[in-house]
């Protein structure tokens, strides 16, 4: 393996132009390779999950289909160590939507959890009523379920019996759970979390679920703009809030404008005439 030595760096002209360009300029063909597909079968469940992941935040393609194809082969026999917890973080973090559900297919895997009615059953009564710590996982994992099509609606429902609870853990929980389920009508619980919950973390949660992290697409972020607007007319919000309102409204819209609502509802209405 050649060294890398520290100190002056040369940089080729091709290289420099990348740099300079500010744009991604790929070093090769973005594909899993023959040699990587014929070595995957030989390697242990968890190298294979490493691998994959690391391939498909990279953008690799072949790389989330891989996944899919072996998530079921790995539950149970992957865990979360240190490697793979930060490859996760990072996918639940990517701007591809189909990246994070690599990410939430590995993540039932290494749970252990089936893609079954079953699995919520037997999640709900701690999704309700359980203790703290149990009652917090339970609703991610029923968020992660519905994201993957096991029951949606129910899990919705099972969420949202839990984001007025006194407990703020909980209702941080319960808020997590709906950004991940991602369906439509997780958009209207999250704004009212987001206007009228009394904790500002919990507030800031709904928020950033609302613009950017989760599993709802940039399309249904962008139905949540016209609510976010009226947020910003209502002067019953306190200042941070209020900052939330228009950190949401850029990160959805991708616009960069002053923090005044009557500049953001004149370009709203422009584009909408577009």
């Amino acid at each position: 393996m050649a060294t890398i030595l520290l100190g002056t760096v040369f940089l080729g002209a091709g290289a420099s132009a990348a740099w300079e360009q500010g744009r991604p300029q790929p070093a090769s063909a973005s594909v899993l390779s023959e040699h990587h597909l014929d070595a995957l079968d030989s390697m242990e469940p968890q190298a294979q999950a490493e691998f994959l992941l690391e391939r498909a935040i990279n953008h690799y393609r072949g790389a989330n289909e891989q996944i899919g194809a072996r998530a079921e082969s790995w539950r149970g026999n992957i865990t979360l160590n240190k490697r793979l917890n930060s490859l996760f973080i990072t996918a639940l973090n990517s701007d591809d939507l189909r990246v994070r559900v690599a990410a939430i297919e590995l993540n039932l895997a290494a749970l252990n959890l089936q893609k079954t009615s079953a699995t919520v059953d037997a999640l709900e009564p701690d999704a309700r009523s359980g203790a703290q710590g149990p009652r917090a996982n339970a609703l991610w994992r029923v968020g992660l379920l519905g994201n993957r099509g096991v029951e949606p609606e129910r899990a919705l429902q099972i969420l949202l019996s839990s984001i007025h609870d006194e407990n703020v853990n909980v209702r941080h929980w319960a808020v997590e759970g709906l950004a991940y389920l991602g369906t439509d009508e997780t958009i209207a619980p999250l704004l009212a979390v987001f206007r009228d919950d009394p904790s500002p973390m919990i507030r800031e949660r709904a928020a950033c679920s609302l613009a950017q992290s989760g599993m709802l697409s940039a399309k249904q972020r962008l139905t949540a703009v016209p609510a976010l607007l009226d947020l910003a007319d209502n002067g019953s919000l306190d200042d941070q809030t209020r900052s939330w309102v228009f950190q949401a409204l850029r990160d959805i819209t991708g616009q960069t404008m002053p923090r005044e609502a009557a500049a953001w509802r004149h370009w709203y209405v422009a584009s909408r005439g577009k």
